[in-house]
């Protein structure tokens, strides 16, 4: 490990400090070091691919933006939990220098994670856009009461059509976030797998589906008063009576570092619940 970066919470004291701890810590042990908002970590895609670990300071939203955009190149990403609980966190604030040191010595593991690709597919001549999920694509109803009704296909096959609020389409690692709140399962975070998760669905028997990689998972809007699809809950794209939303597992994944002695996934899993806010 020669070069390290540092995506941080700007709006949190706590996450900016950390920052501070943390370039004071390179610089005391010779080590490379770069430190930016995780909303413009992106911004120098050079400079990206030649950092060895992008260290994120702050909760899960934080850490999901700084994800997206090391997701095309060779970089791994660790958590260092600022907010609440940081389910996508596996190192908390007071081990900082602790785990800096580890990462410094090789003392650690990557994990490979899976993403999603997620691609919006209007029924007129609108044009069509791209993201890329950590956690999920949720095609769900808008500000209105109404519910929707949405056709979900898996490959080439018609899965069900729900009348609903809308469907969680999920990765491994975002099983444990909105998928799980609609009633989805909690995957092994680094199998292979896509998990589908109607909200609110009315007389159906189907409540979530566990899909391989292998398939395309398409989501088409058949009615709604309005609706959109939310990528990470960070990005909304508004969605009209037609539209499809097309989701598959990414060829490429994403590495977590897991420093050597941390907990491991469903020891943390146990311990983060524990913590869930009143």
């Amino acid at each position: 490990m020669k070069r390290l970066g540092f995506a941080y919470n700007p709006t949190s004291e706590m996450a900016v400090e950390l920052r501070e701890r943390a370039l004071g810590w390179c610089s005391q042990h010779g080590v490379e070091a770069w430190a930016r908002p995780s909303d413009e970590a992106a911004e120098d895609p050079h400079e990206l691919a030649a950092t060895d670990i992008v260290v994120v300071l702050g909760g899960d939203g934080t850490f999901l933006r700084a994800a997206r955009a090391v997701a095309d190149v060779d970089t791994a990403i660790l958590g260092v939990n600022v907010g609440k609980v940081g389910f996508l966190s596996k190192v908390e604030h007071h081990a900082l220098e602790k785990v800096l040191a580890q990462l410094h010595a090789g003392d650690y593991d990557l994990e490979p994670r899976l993403m999603l690709d997620v691609r919006v597919v209007p029924a007129g001549d609108r044009p069509r856009t791209s993201h890329i999920a950590l956690n999920e694509a949720a095609v769900v109803r808008g500000g209105h009461a109404q519910v929707m009704r949405l056709a979900v296909d898996v490959g080439d096959s018609r899965v069900a059509t729900y009348v609903c609020d809308g469907v969680v389409i999920a990765s491994p690692t975002g099983s444990t976030g909105y998928s799980f709140s609609a009633g989805g399962p909690i995957i092994e975070p680094t199998s292979r797998s896509v998990v589908v998760t109607p909200i609110a669905a009315y007389l159906t028997p189907l409540r979530s589906t566990v899909v391989g990689p292998q398939h395309v998972i398409r989501a088409t809007v058949k009615a709604a008063h309005d609706s959109l699809v939310s990528i990470d809950g960070r990005e909304d794209v508004t969605l009209e009576v037609g539209d499809t939303v097309e989701v598959h597992a990414r060829e490429k994944p994403i590495d977590f570092v897991q420093p050597r002695g941390t907990l491991p996934f469903w020891e943390l899993l146990r311990q983060k619940a524990t913590l869930l806010p009143d």
